[in-house]
């Protein structure tokens, strides 16, 4: 079988399983669309031969509904300095954020 197709099939998984965890409440629901989307990750290890951990790292990291998402950023400048945020990661960025 065409391996384009077992993407397009593991992706699509892994973006149904994502927007139900968004939503559910149910700890049944949440178990269930939880291993759909381990599922959807072994199916791209196979497709992939990447380690699962590097895949689910990059393929299952997103939270939240499926969707593009806008960031902005903006400079803020004051008696000559800027100012800065320091993120999660520990590294300093401008302020800014996803787009509501």
């Amino acid at each position: 079988m065409d391996k384009n197709r077992w993407l397009d099939w593991a992706k699509e998984l892994q973006d149904l399983s994502q927007n139900a965890l968004a939503y559910c409440k149910d700890v049944y629901d949440i178990e269930r669309f939880g291993r759909i989307r381990e599922i959807s990750a072994e199916m791209m290890r196979e497709i992939t031969d990447l380690p699962i951990k590097q895949v689910k790292d990059y393929f299952c990291a997103g939270d939240g509904y499926q969707t593009p998402k806008i960031e902005t950023r903006a400079a803020v400048f004051r008696d000559g300095g800027i100012l800065l945020v320091q993120e999660r990661t520990g590294r300093w960025s401008m302020p800014g954020g996803w787009v509501d």
